[in-house]
């Protein structure tokens, strides 16, 4: 790592503000009929967001709509997230909407997160991970990440690319 890197990262913040937004419109159905709702990739995500010390300002569940999608990314630009992660809604099939949700509002685009999740995702799963659209950008000086649903994918994302960088980026996106 060069030395202005090593600078940049410890200037960064050392606890950021997180929301975790899980895309899923039949654990949505369930929820709104009162009937239990299990969250794997959420809980695996939030555990490992609050063990590198990092604080969870939200959890949500929404369908695949791309209105209840929008919403949840302002209540956790509105209640102060400094990384928002979308969990789902990211694959090719026709009601999968985060991307085209998200994607629009970015101010910076991050390729490389989505170039990096589907080598690291390639490496692991071959060539299954052409599928993915993972992406990431800035929104009013949040990091947004949107990311495929399965625990595996969390689990990448999150251990080999957001966690490590977020303050990185976080810290660059608000310079003045």
């Amino acid at each position: 790592m060069s030395v202005v890197s090593e600078r940049h990262k410890s200037a960064a913040p050392k606890r950021l503000s997180f929301a975790i937004i899980t895309v899923s419109g039949s654990r949505y159905d369930k929820m709104i009929k009162g009937q239990p709702v299990e969250d794997q990739s959420g809980d695996l995500a939030e555990r490992l967001v609050r063990e590198k010390g990092h604080k969870v300002v939200l959890r949500d569940l929404v369908p695949n709509e791309t209105s209840k999608i929008r919403s949840a990314l302002f209540k956790a630009l509105e209640g102060g997230a400094d990384v928002i992660v979308f969990i789902g809604g990211t694959g090719v099939s026709p009601k999968d909407v985060t991307i085209e949700s998200i994607e629009p509002l970015f101010e910076k685009r991050l390729p490389g997160f989505g170039q990096i999740f589907r080598l690291l995702s390639f490496n692991k799963i071959g060539t299954a991970a052409v599928a993915s659209r993972a992406d990431a950008g800035i929104i009013r000086g949040a990091l947004v990440a949107c990311i495929p649903g399965s625990p595996d994918a969390v689990s990448l994302a999150l251990q080999e690319i957001l966690l490590p960088e977020a303050p990185h980026i976080v810290f660059h996106s608000r310079e003045k």
